[in-house]
């Protein structure tokens, strides 16, 4: 009632979108592209751009970590759209929020609304690339969706694995490993994974955090796989298993070791996964600092010139819409209302 009496938008479910895409034109002449994700959603016929991919090296078949998160309101329109672009390699070491996309090659861009995706049975939808003037390109793209856990829950590990069986003929495997989530339709959603270690069969790698959100419960499957990293891209499985953040804990515990067995799982491989450490820790929000005795000094400025404009111009910073969308000073008003709440 507080938000709702604030002007606040009502009920809403947090959701988290993961996405993957098959068949990728190649762009590059020497090896695959190099993909990457961008995610639109369109607003009074606007687009507004709200999350983007990591760049997935040497692929046409990117299974992309980096998720977006939205959230999913009943009673409206949410049209979203989704557009994949090669990387040029000099732009390999720059932070993807600062790549210039024109500079760019395009791969293709699909569109479909939030509900649609949210409305299949297993929360996954693909759709075919097109190119900007919607002719259709080579390729789908596959979005998923689930929703977000409220626990701020955490958990810590450090893996290392001994014994792995080696993929390359004149040095030592490259390994490193990728966790990912087993959805209800079987379906293996990346979450996480770790750096690669050069030339060595008994790695250690530095630790990795995963979120409850992430995992969902200490009982829901999870799968750890085991690549030898390759730069084609192509890199080879070393080894998987499946697993839940209950049974690491075990096995943690137990100081013992977790076998890997091939990819379809019928022959056990030498190749074992231990945990030398592993610790639940409570991921604190900024409100945990305020409700703590944390001190702001906050100062805040409001600028009400007239040349901003006629309050009845849509032009206008001050416009006040019919259909109750809020303008700027509106916006900057409620969140100081709903500051002032927290902080008392």
């Amino acid at each position: 009632h507080f938000l709702q009496g604030h002007g606040l938008r009502g009920l809403y479910t947090p959701l988290e979108l993961s996405f993957s895409a098959s068949k990728l034109r190649d762009m590059d002449a020497l090896s695959k592209s190099d993909p990457m994700l961008v995610v639109y959603t369109k607003m009074d016929g606007r687009l507004e751009e709200i999350g983007r991919t990591e760049v997935i090296l040497n692929s046409l078949e990117p299974l992309w970590i980096t998720k977006t998160m939205i959230n999913y309101q009943f009673e409206i329109v949410q049209p979203l759209v989704f557009r994949i672009y090669d990387i040029d390699t000099k732009y390999h070491n720059t932070p993807v929020k600062m790549l210039n996309l024109a500079q760019q090659d395009f791969l293709g861009e699909a569109f479909c609304n939030l509900s649609e995706i949210v409305t299949k049975f297993n929360h996954s939808l693909s759709l075919n690339l097109r190119n900007g003037s919607g002719h259709a390109l080579q390729g789908t793209m596959t979005v998923h969706a689930e929703e977000t856990a409220s626990s701020r829950m955490a958990v810590e590990m450090t893996f290392h694995c001994l014994n792995l069986d080696n993929k390359d003929t004149f040095s030592k495997s490259d390994p490193f490993l990728r966790v990912s989530r087993l959805s209800e339709s079987a379906v293996a959603i990346p979450i996480c994974k770790t750096e690669v270690i050069n030339n060595n069969l008994n790695p250690v790698w530095r630790p990795i955090t995963l979120t409850s959100q992430q995992y969902s419960s200490r009982d829901d499957p999870l799968l750890v796989e085991c690549f030898d990293f390759d730069a084609s891209g192509n890199h080879e499985l070393m080894g998987a298993l499946q697993t839940t953040i209950a049974q690491l804990e075990n096995l943690y515990k137990s100081k013992a070791g977790a076998n890997f067995y091939s990819k379809k799982g019928q022959k056990k491989l030498k190749g074992q996964l231990f945990l030398d450490t592993f610790q639940e820790k409570v991921q604190h929000t900024f409100l945990d600092y305020i409700s703590s005795g944390f001190e702001l000094n906050f100062m805040v400025a409001v600028d009400f010139t007239a040349s901003n404009g006629d309050p009845r111009t849509p032009q206008s910073l001050h416009y006040i819409d019919p259909s109750g969308r809020l303008n700027s000073y509106q916006q900057v008003w409620n969140f100081l209302t709903l500051l002032r709440y927290y902080l008392n």
